[in-house]
């Protein structure tokens, strides 16, 4: 069979896919990852074939949508870039006839181009907590000549919604909703022997947020190490190497670098966070206990979820970003997280319920019915 996966968003949004792809291949099918090219070296990446269907990025059609809301811009926004595709794609599945189009969770021109095709639509809810009730009414008014001109009254339903929320975290979007346990994967480097052990004398907690936010900078993030340390802590900094020369060099304490975070997260007693959702989901992956200081409604999302959930705590979100009154915050709640052994416990829970969940591989036969009957 033929599977053309369609991708959206960042970097994250296709290692969140990655398992999936590779589970596809593994079992001996052809595929296509279609996505905007600034991600083609994501998809290159994770050792897939691509294909670029657009050269804008995603923010190219989130400009000018005329509204301050939030899912509204991104709805929208959303939509118009899939009507955009719209014949990149229709020419691709004239020389690549798919017999599946599985789109991410807000990649809409994956049901488009599998309702005009006539062949299953499987829609990937990769994260945790994705607003796609709040987001899915703006992109189906943006849409409506386009579904207008496909005989649709609204968006196309998905033959199978793959959804990857522990169930304990909250009911799935749709009660036919396939669950799935997500597999972490993220970018390579060569490994050192530190990265994959864990300290014997003291906890580890790892600092990181992600590719395009910056929670604590310069002083701040410097104040935060130092209050964690004295407690006894090793720190562990994942950030870019800009950030990494920013802060200065390893000491006995402290390393700072780009590292993998699936390799190192499973070494660490605490991961402090801005509640991305990739990051959010490889910490759970690992059963370690999170501090999330999230900047917008969807991390706020998943930091209210996880803090519910006993799995996390949320840094309130009226202290300055960046100062050292958030610093403190960072610090005296990592004193509380690391002391309690609850939130390690409840952090353990919910990974063993995602790796009780059905793989990646099992899904995949189950997409293999919807071609087969």
């Amino acid at each position: 069979m033929r599977f053309l996966f369609l991708t959206t968003g960042s970097h994250v949004t296709v290692y969140a896919t990655a398992a999936l792809a590779k589970a596809v291949r593994n079992a001996g099918h052809e595929l296509l990852v279609a996505t905007n090219e600034p991600l083609i070296d994501a998809v290159e990446g994770i050792g897939v074939p691509g294909v670029s269907i657009m050269p804008e990025p995603i923010r190219h059609f989130l400009t000018g949508v005329g509204s301050t809301d939030e899912m509204v811009v991104a709805g929208r926004g959303l939509a118009r870039m899939a009507a955009a595709a719209t014949p990149t794609l229709r020419d691709l599945a004239e020389d690549w006839a798919p017999d599946v189009v599985l789109g991410s969770s807000m990649s809409y021109a994956a049901g488009l181009l599998a309702t005009r095709l006539g062949v299953p639509f499987v829609r990937h809810a990769e994260y945790l907590q994705i607003p796609m009730a709040e987001i899915d009414p703006a992109a189906e008014e943006e849409l409506a000549p386009q579904l207008k001109d496909l005989g649709l009254g609204g968006l196309p339903d998905p033959a199978m919604l793959i959804d990857v929320t522990p169930p304990s975290l909250g009911p799935s979007p749709s009660a036919r909703a396939q669950p799935m346990g997500f597999v972490a994967t993220n970018p390579q480097r060569r490994l050192e022997r530190w990265m994959y052990t864990r300290p014997t004398d003291r906890p580890r907690v790892l600092i990181t947020s992600g590719t395009h936010h910056r929670m604590l900078a310069g002083s701040a993030l410097h104040h935060l190490v130092r209050q964690l340390t004295s407690a006894g802590a090793e720190v562990v900094i994942a950030a870019h190497a800009e950030v990494a020369a920013e802060f200065g060099a390893d000491t006995d304490d402290v390393r700072v670098g780009w590292i993998p975070l699936d390799v190192v997260v499973p070494t660490c007693d605490l991961t402090v966070h801005h509640g991305g959702a990739t990051t959010a989901m490889t910490i759970m992956t690992a059963g370690v206990p999170q501090l999330i200081t999230p900047p917008n409604t969807h991390t706020r999302a998943i930091a209210g979820v996880l803090s519910a959930a006993g799995a996390a705590r949320t840094i309130r979100s009226e202290l300055p970003e960046g100062s050292h009154d958030l610093a403190d915050a960072m610090a005296a709640d990592s004193r509380e997280i690391l002391a309690d052994p609850r939130y390690s416990r409840r952090a353990r829970a919910l990974a063993a319920e995602i790796a009780a969940l059905p793989t990646p591989a099992d899904v995949v036969r189950r997409m293999e019915s919807l071609v087969t009957g």
